[in-house]
């Protein structure tokens, strides 16, 4: 295992896409010849990051009760992988957290917490709720997969997203008695810069700014995808 890695694949399996279809299906052909199907997470537009015939990589699940053994993985897209699993960057970042070995917050917190209800009517879930003993300032941490770019660009969302919206509204909402942090996981190694992604939502790239201006700590960290594991790469430029 590389020490560099911060999280490790299990062995993946190697393929080509054929076909994404009805947000959770993706038809893969094997190096055995075969075309499978597996699961895709990412029920989003996925824009340049499915293309036919590029290369991937599939995990594989023993659980006889699933109905699709194979979900998939990751993506080549010129030359970099990105990663298709939305469930990913969650249980990385969660890991990393427990480990107390994630750079930007690390010495900041000594207890995790996942899904805490809060909100004006605690009907929504942070997906990280970290304090200390004085639980003073707490940090509530919210994370968004990243994967649309152009010339190295990283940007969110890549279509209109209300839920989106929803939830810079409530991190704004924690000031001043919080500390919130929106955290963009950049899914792909060769971006160095972050910006909302204003031609898709400009309601969301409006509430983004706003909430930058008033104290939402904005976390657009880089990673470095590849089919062994996850290495983290630090922050990118944030482009207002």
């Amino acid at each position: 295992m590389d020490t560099d890695f911060i999280y490790t694949y299990p062995a993946l399996i190697p393929g080509i896409l054929k076909k994404r279809y009805k947000r959770f299906l993706a038809d893969i052909e094997l190096e055995s010849g075969e075309t499978i199907t597996a699961h895709c997470a990412n029920t989003g537009p996925m824009i340049g990051v499915c293309d036919v015939d590029s290369r991937v990589y599939l995990s594989k699940s023993n659980n006889p009760k699933r109905k699709l053994a194979y979900s998939w993985e990751l993506i080549e897209v010129d030359n970099t992988w990105v990663g298709i699993n939305t469930a990913l960057p969650n249980r990385v970042i969660k890991q990393v957290l427990e480990q107390e070995k994630f750079p930007p917050l690390q010495g900041k917190y000594n207890q995790v917490r996942p899904e805490v209800p809060y909100g004006k009517n605690k009907k929504s879930r942070i997906d990280f709720l970290l304090s200390n003993e004085s639980e003073k300032n707490p940090i509530y941490v919210e994370v968004k997969n990243t994967t649309l770019a152009t010339e190295k660009m990283a940007l969110f969302p890549d279509t209109v997203t209300t839920r989106g919206q929803k939830h810079l509204q409530e991190l704004m909402d924690l000031l001043p008695d919080a500390q919130p942090i929106m955290l963009y996981f950049i899914n792909r190694g060769d971006c160095d810069r972050f910006s909302p992604g204003d031609n898709y939502d400009p309601e969301y790239g409006k509430l983004f700014r706003e909430a930058v201006e008033k104290g939402v700590k904005i976390l657009p960290c880089r990673f470095d995808i590849t089919p062994q594991g996850i290495r983290y790469l630090g922050l990118a430029e944030l482009v207002l």
